[in-house]
C-alpha cells in the first residue's frame, strides 16, 4: 500500500498534505498520529513540521485536520491553512463563493479570502485568512492565571529567570515574550520546551519571542507546541500582533518577520474584542511523492 502526498510550505513552515476526500476517505483509517513522527522525521522520513489531512465535512468546503510532527493534534495552523486553501482550489477543484472559501478547523470554520489572490488561471500564491477573533480569557487559552482578561503580564520562572508573558489563543494557546534581546541569539532550543510544558499551561503552549522593530514591524521566533523550532507559525504571528496591540507596542496592522519570511497581520480589536484577526502570506507547493507501507505501518 502506498499513499500519495503533496509537500507544501508557507513561509518555511512545511507540511505533508494528504487527500482523504470523497473516494479517498479510506485514508482516514490510518493512525496518522502514530506514524507522524516517522513520516515527519527529516532524516528517516520525508521531513515536515506536520501533516495536513483533507476530509469531507457538511459545514464547509472541507475539513483540515492537523497532526504535529510528534503525533499530537493541532487545532489550528495559519501557514498550513493557506497551503490547504491552495490545494483545495488548484488540485481539488473547489471554487470560492464570492471570493471566499470556508474551511473547518479545530478552531472552528474559518474563511480564506481569495478575491484578490486567485488569478485567471486559478492559481493561488498568496492567501488572506480570516482567523476569527483572538481568545483572551484564561479558561479559553488556557492558562492558570488569577485576574481579568486580557492577560498582559503572566510571569513564569524558568531556569532561574522570570519571563513576563502575554497570553493569547488563536484557537490554540500562545504566550508572547517581548524582549530587547536579539531574538536570533536567544537560546530558544533550551527555554522553549520548558515554557511549552510549564504547569501553568494545562494544554501546553506555543512560545513566541519578539523584537519590536517599529510599530508596523515585529520580528519573532517561535517554539511550536508538539513540533519545536519552526521557520514560521501563522497563528503565532497573529497572537504576536494581538499581544503587541494590547500592550500598546504596535499599530493595528504590521509586518511580522519570521526566519522563513514575512506575514502581514491586522487586528483592530481594542474596542471590539470580537473583531477578526487577518493574516496574509504565501502558499507554495514543493513536490509530490508516495508514502510506502514501511512508513505507514504502526510499529
Amino acid at each position: 500500500m502506498s499513499i500519495p502526498f503533496l509537500k507544501v510550505q508557507g513561509a518555511g513552515n512545511d507540511f505533508l498534505l494528504i487527500d482523504a476526500l470523497g473516494e479517498n476517505a479510506h485514508r482516514n483509517q490510518i493512525d496518522w498520529s502514530a506514524v507522524a513522527p516517522r513520516i515527519c522525521d527529516r532524516h528517516f522520513g520525508v521531513g515536515a513540521d506536520g501533516i495536513l489531512i483533507a476530509q469531507d465535512t457538511d459545514v464547509a468546503a472541507a475539513r483540515m485536520v492537523i497532526v504535529n510532527s510528534d503525533g499530537s493534534d493541532g487545532e489550528m495552523c495559519g501557514n498550513g491553512f493557506r497551503c490547504f486553501t491552495k490545494y483545495l482550489v488548484e488540485r481539488a477543484g473547489m471554487t470560492p463563493t464570492d471570493g471566499s472559501l470556508a474551511i473547518e478547523t479545530g478552531a472552528g470554520v474559518l474563511h480564506a479570502d481569495l478575491s484578490a489572490m486567485t488569478s485567471t488561471d486559478a492559481s493561488v500564491d498568496r492567501v488572506r485568512v480570516d482567523m476569527g477573533p483572538a481568545w483572551l480569557e484564561a479558561d479559553q487559552i488556557p492558562v492558570v492565571h488569577e485576574g481579568p482578561a486580557p492577560i498582559l503580564h503572566h510571569e513564569v520562572e524558568v531556569n532561574g529567570r522570570v519571563y513576563d508573558l502575554t497570553c493569547v489563543s488563536m484557537g490554540n494557546p500562545h504566550v508572547v515574550w517581548f524582549t530587547d534581546e536579539e531574538v536570533d541569539e536567544f537560546p530558544l532550543t533550551e527555554i522553549g520546551p520548558l515554557i511549552e510544558t510549564h504547569p501553568d499551561f494545562p494544554r501546553k503552549t506555543n512560545f513566541e519571542i519578539v523584537n519590536v522593530l517599529a510599530p508596523d514591524h515585529l520580528k519573532m521566533r517561535v517554539w511550536e507546541r508538539g513540533v519545536g523550532i519552526t521557520l514560521a507559525c501563522g497563528s503565532g504571528a497573529c497572537a504576536v500582533l494581538v499581544a503587541a496591540r494590547l500592550r500598546g507596542l504596535s499599530d493595528a496592522s504590521a509586518t511580522v518577520s519570521l526566519p522563513g519570511g514575512d506575514l502581514d497581520i491586522a487586528w483592530d480589536g481594542l474596542d471590539d474584542p470580537s473583531a477578526s484577526v487577518y493574516m496574509t502570506g504565501p502558499a507554495t507547493f514543493s513536490f509530490e511523492g508516495q508514502l510506502d507501507a514501511n512508513l505507514l505501518s504502526v510499529r
